[in-house]
């Protein structure tokens, strides 16, 4: 893969130039961008995946949703269904993506779950709703530049920052790294454990931050017991079993289970993995399996792995937390 990158090394200068043009189109007002009168934030990054939109869009989902009508609205990736569509009681990760379908198995008595590739005909969609939202949380939407967001929050790896990156395809950068002045909010995630300010210090030179914008570091908090829709089990508990990733890292993941002196074998496919039938065959011979959130989505409801399949809850712990939550409401508060 990475001879591949370099063999490709002569296309970066045009798809560089390709993306730095279409976002000086947008800011000069040459290609228009849609505002709304609903707050809008959006969640995003500069790379290909692994990030950590997710869980930073469930921590906004449980900061906001006892004093707004929240709304989350994501692409639905690799979804077989189209246009826009509501999360409902008939919904799954089929119909809405895995992702949204944890949205809505999680918040679906607070929250309305949508997906639409269209963000604009999307949010029109859900502000014409009977109970349209208060705010909006744009999944993953920071090169949609047609949706004027009123806040950008842009996620940014520390093991992988894209100060150190390149645009595709040598790199991981899906536009030039100048893309992060548009961000209001710059989230550092997947910081160690043990980060110093010393640390944070160094990387915040790197990171050359605007004066207006803030600049947050956070960790994953992992949960110590598992679930499944049967029961319960704890971490310590956990005998040899079977790992199964479809997630665009897995390296946080597998350093937590190591980290608790843990056996296991890890079947680590990619990112949004669709599980055929050979992949269920396979799994169905395992004993005890452990995933992700939101590979769970898209294994529960296999009955052959019924009884056996269990999910390990993440959360993200934010530094700052009270300035986050603070600059988040001076917006909605405007």
């Amino acid at each position: 893969m990475k001879i591949l990158r370099y063999i490709l090394f002569p296309i970066m200068p045009f798809y560089y130039l390709a993306t730095w043009l279409r976002n000086k189109l947008f800011d000069l007002g040459i290609k228009k961008s849609k505002s709304y009168s609903t707050p809008v934030i959006c969640v995003g990054n500069l790379s290909v995946g692994g990030t950590g939109k997710t869980p930073m869009i469930e921590h906004l989902i449980s900061m906001l949703k006892n004093e707004y009508k929240v709304a989350t609205l994501s692409r639905g990736y690799k979804r077989k269904s189209k246009g826009f569509q509501l999360g409902d009681k008939k919904a799954s990760a089929e119909t809405i993506g895995d992702e949204p379908f944890q949205f809505y198995n999680k918040f679906k008595e607070d929250v309305l779950v949508a997906v639409d590739a269209d963000r604009q005909n999307g949010i029109e969609q859900l502000m014409n709703l009977a109970n349209a939202p208060e705010v909006i949380l744009l999944d993953d939407a920071y090169q949609h530049r047609k949706v004027k967001a009123g806040f950008n929050i842009l996620l940014t790896t520390y093991s992988d920052p894209y100060f150190k990156d390149f645009v595709l395809p040598t790199g991981n950068l899906r536009e030039p790294r100048s893309g992060a002045n548009r961000a209001d909010i710059i989230v550092v995630t997947k910081c160690p454990d043990n980060l110093q300010e010393t640390d944070k210090i160094l990387f915040l030179k790197r990171i050359h931050a605007d004066k207006n914008q803030y600049v947050f570091f956070s960790s994953i908090a992992y949960a110590e017991t598992l679930l499944s829709e049967e029961k319960m089990m704890k971490v310590e508990d956990l005998t040899a079993f079977c790992l199964v990733t479809g997630i665009a890292n897995s390296k946080p993941l597998t350093d937590f289970l190591e980290s608790k002196n843990l056996e296991f074998e890890h079947l680590n496919f990619n990112d949004h993995h669709n599980f055929t039938p050979a992949d269920i065959a396979e799994l169905s011979k395992k004993e005890l399996i452990v995933t992700t959130e939101k590979d769970f989505m898209r294994l529960r409801d296999y009955e052959v792995l019924k009884g056996k399949l269990f999910y390990l809850p993440i959360a993200i712990a934010i530094d700052r937390e009270p300035e986050f939550r603070g600059a988040i409401n001076a917006y909605l508060s405007a």
